[in-house]
Protein backbone atom coordinates (compact mmCIF):
# COMPACT_ATOMS: atom_id res chain seq x y z
CA UNK A 1 0.00 0.00 0.00
CA UNK A 2 1.34 3.43 -0.88
CA UNK A 3 1.35 6.30 1.59
CA UNK A 4 -1.35 8.22 -0.27
CA UNK A 5 -3.67 5.23 -0.77
CA UNK A 6 -6.72 5.23 1.49
CA UNK A 7 -6.69 2.77 4.37
CA UNK A 8 -9.51 0.26 3.92
CA UNK A 9 -11.75 -0.83 6.77
CA UNK A 10 -12.04 -4.60 7.13
CA UNK A 11 -15.06 -6.21 8.75
CA UNK A 12 -14.90 -9.14 11.18
CA UNK A 13 -15.21 -11.98 8.65
CA UNK A 14 -12.46 -10.50 6.47
CA UNK A 15 -10.16 -10.18 9.50
CA UNK A 16 -10.89 -13.76 10.58
CA UNK A 17 -10.19 -15.03 7.05
CA UNK A 18 -6.92 -13.09 6.78
CA UNK A 19 -5.56 -14.01 10.19
CA UNK A 20 -6.88 -17.56 10.56
CA UNK A 21 -7.92 -16.74 14.14
CA UNK A 22 -11.20 -17.83 15.67
CA UNK A 23 -13.61 -15.14 16.82
CA UNK A 24 -12.97 -16.02 20.49
CA UNK A 25 -9.18 -15.86 20.06
CA UNK A 26 -9.40 -12.56 18.21
CA UNK A 27 -11.42 -10.91 21.00
CA UNK A 28 -9.17 -12.44 23.67
CA UNK A 29 -6.13 -10.95 21.92
CA UNK A 30 -7.85 -7.54 21.74
CA UNK A 31 -8.50 -7.70 25.50
CA UNK A 32 -4.87 -8.60 26.21
CA UNK A 33 -3.53 -5.82 23.95
CA UNK A 34 -1.93 -8.16 21.43
CA UNK A 35 -4.27 -7.40 18.53
CA UNK A 36 -5.45 -4.04 17.10
CA UNK A 37 -8.70 -2.68 18.50
CA UNK A 38 -11.64 -2.25 16.17
CA UNK A 39 -12.99 1.11 15.04
CA UNK A 40 -16.61 2.09 15.50
CA UNK A 41 -18.03 2.66 12.00
CA UNK A 42 -21.67 3.15 12.98
CA UNK A 43 -23.90 2.44 15.98
CA UNK A 44 -23.85 -1.33 15.49
CA UNK A 45 -20.94 -1.66 13.11
CA UNK A 46 -17.19 -1.96 13.68
CA UNK A 47 -14.13 -2.79 11.62
CA UNK A 48 -10.34 -2.72 11.59
CA UNK A 49 -7.92 -0.60 9.60
CA UNK A 50 -6.27 -2.78 6.99
CA UNK A 51 -2.89 -1.22 7.84
CA UNK A 52 -3.27 -2.29 11.50
CA UNK A 53 -4.06 -5.87 10.49
CA UNK A 54 -1.10 -5.89 8.08
CA UNK A 55 1.18 -4.63 10.87
CA UNK A 56 -0.04 -7.40 13.19
CA UNK A 57 0.51 -10.01 10.47
CA UNK A 58 4.14 -8.91 9.99
CA UNK A 59 4.96 -9.93 13.57
CA UNK A 60 2.00 -11.49 15.43
CA UNK A 61 4.07 -12.99 18.26
CA UNK A 62 5.49 -9.65 19.42
CA UNK A 63 2.75 -7.18 18.45
CA UNK A 64 1.40 -4.93 21.17
CA UNK A 65 -1.16 -2.15 20.90
CA UNK A 66 1.49 0.36 22.01
CA UNK A 67 3.65 -0.67 19.00
CA UNK A 68 0.93 -0.59 16.38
Amino acid sequence: MTDNAPDRILRLNAVLDRTGLSRATLYRKIQSGTFPRQLRIATRCAGWRESAINEWMRNPMFYSVEDG
